[in-house]
Formats: C-alpha cells, structure tokens, sequence
C-alpha cells in the first residue's frame, strides 16, 4: 500500500483554502485505500517528510512556498515523487508576469498589461507612473499583484481617481504588480490533467452574484454558477480548448493545471493566468470539470497520485 503525505495549509495568504484542498485529498486518499498522513507545512517539514517516508507528495499547498517552485526543487533533492508540475513549470506560472511574457512570445493572446515595481514607483513619482498606465486605457483596468493567488490583492479599476489607490494596494501584497486591460467577456476556465498526451476536461463558464469572480465568489457556496458547457458556440469552446492546451505545454506543465481565460465579444480567447496547483475545495473548479467528464472526487485524486513523479 502506498503512503501518501499531503502538503497542504502553510504559511503563505492561500493558507485557509490550502487547508480546505489538503483535507478534501487527505480523505479521498482514505477512501480510496491509500495510507495517508497530512501535514501542515508551516511545521518542520523537512524532519517530518524524513519520519514519515511517504512514497510520494500530493501537494495541496497554494502561493509561495508551495506552488511557486521551492517545495518541488526540495522534494526532487529528497527524490520524493510529488504531483503535479516541477520546478520550473511551478515557478514561471506563479509568476503572472514571466507567464504572460511567456504567452506573448508563443503568441497565445493575453490581455494588453504593463507591470510596476515599489521602487519604479518611487522613482517615477505618481504623473509618470499614470502616464504609463494610460498606455492601456480606455478603463477599466485589473491590478494584480504578481505572485498571488485566489485573488488576493486583485483590484479593479472602473475610475481614473481609483488607479493610485489600487496600485498602492497591489503593492502591499508584492514587490512587483501588473496592470492589466480588462477585456469583457466571457469568463472560461480548462482545466487539463497529464502530459502523454494531455486531457482537457469539459471547459467551465463562470458566473459570479457580484460580477467580479473574487475570493469570497470563488470560495462562499451559492456566490457564484460553474456552467458546464458554457453558453458558447462549439467553436469558440474549440478553440479555447486548443489556446488552453497551448498554455498548458508553453509553460511545461504535467500532472495537472488550470487554465483561465476571458472570450471576448468576437469569440477570441485571451489567457489570463495559470493555476499549477488549483484548488482541491468543494466549491472549486477542477474537481466540478473531472466530475463532469465522469471522474469522481476520489478517482481524480487517485490519477494525480499515480501521475506523480521528480524532475522537470
């Protein structure tokens, strides 16, 4: 019998879904007959790795730490086989700004962005910092910080007067911020699972009470509607499968990810961003797409398990 050690909580801003994600697996792995110990990776983990032995890492950390890269070079050091993306795929998809540069270059549309640092701002002074920003106008606009996740320190900016206040927000959150076009449109979301050769699950639409699909929508029950198909023609879904899965293998990915996107007016996918460990909760995507594609909570987590592995 395999023992699997699930990673999750940490000490990163995504500490209480990461808990909420690592106990939804830690029972799956139950149910599913694995022997399974859950740690919380704000304690001594490397002592603790070390006592319990485990044969592989499902990891089911979100942010820093976690899914950033550092957690997937350190278990490839311990040659402990761990799921989903390695090190570098890990580090370019937590960092929005590497990953849409990434994009751009393989020529996968994003959202029109520039980014910002606390010391560029210093050094500019508020009228140069709006002069840049005004590359992107017309309004509204999306401030994010670089290396968050689950939306947090994500601001969206419908008035003028509002941008210096958003921009001083994001950066409490991080060193280095994007500002970001908003294109309206459809909210999308693939989620894709392996790498020989990779699935794309049923695509998701997203709908949320406010119109904002922010924490509280994506993690408060009732707060927002996953629409699976979304009301999109079959080939706009098409596609979007097909700009996703190019995301997906640009960045390096394996195991399983997440990828969102907005569908403009016209029916063009821009990639907003890429989740290398998504959510595991009740409420959360990846696990309502398996579901839809006829995979159950725990045999999704029974095909990461055995998809786990070292290296790049």
């Amino acid at each position: 019998m395999k023992k699997i050690a699930v990673l999750c909580g940490g000490t990163s801003s995504e500490r209480e879904v990461s808990l909420r994600s690592g106990e939804a697996v830690y029972q799956a792995l139950l149910a599913t007959g694995y022997s399974a110990v859950k740690i919380d990776a704000n304690t001594s983990l490397i002592e603790r790795l070390f006592q319990e032995r485990p044969d592989a890492v499902f990891i089911a950390l979100h942010g820093k730490l976690g899914e950033d890269g550092t957690l997937q070079g350190l278990l490839d050091i311990m040659g402990i086989p761990y799921t989903g993306p390695g090190v570098l795929a890990s580090a370019i998809g937590m960092n929005k700004l590497i990953t849409k540069k990434l994009l751009s270059y393989e020529g996968i549309p994003t959202p029109p962005f520039i980014s910002l640092n606390r010391k560029e701002v210093d050094t500019l002074g508020w009228t140069s910092v709006l002069n840049k920003i005004k590359q992107l106008y017309p309004l509204p606009l999306v401030v994010k910080p670089i290396a968050q996740g689950s939306t947090i320190g994500v601001f969206f900016v419908h008035r003028e007067d509002d941008i210096i206040a958003a921009v001083k927000d994001a950066l409490s959150f991080d060193s280095e911020i994007l500002v970001e076009k908003m294109i309206k449109g459809t909210e999308v979301t693939a989620s894709i699972m392996g790498d020989n050769p990779p699935v794309v699950l049923p695509l998701i639409e997203i709908t949320s009470v406010t119109g904002i699909y922010d924490y509280q929508s994506k993690y408060t029950p009732g707060m927002s509607q996953h629409i699976i198909p979304p009301n999109l023609p079959e080939t706009t879904q098409k596609l979007a499968r097909e700009v996703c899965l190019r995301t997906y293998q640009a960045i390096g990915c394996r195991g399983y990810a997440r990828v969102d996107c907005i569908i403009d007016a016209n029916g063009q996918p821009f990639v907003l961003e890429i989740n290398t460990a998504p959510g595991l909760t009740a409420t959360s995507l990846f696990p309502d797409a398996a579901r839809h594609a006829g995979i159950e909570f725990p045999e999704l987590v029974r095909q990461i398990v055995e998809m786990a592995r070292t290296g790049y």
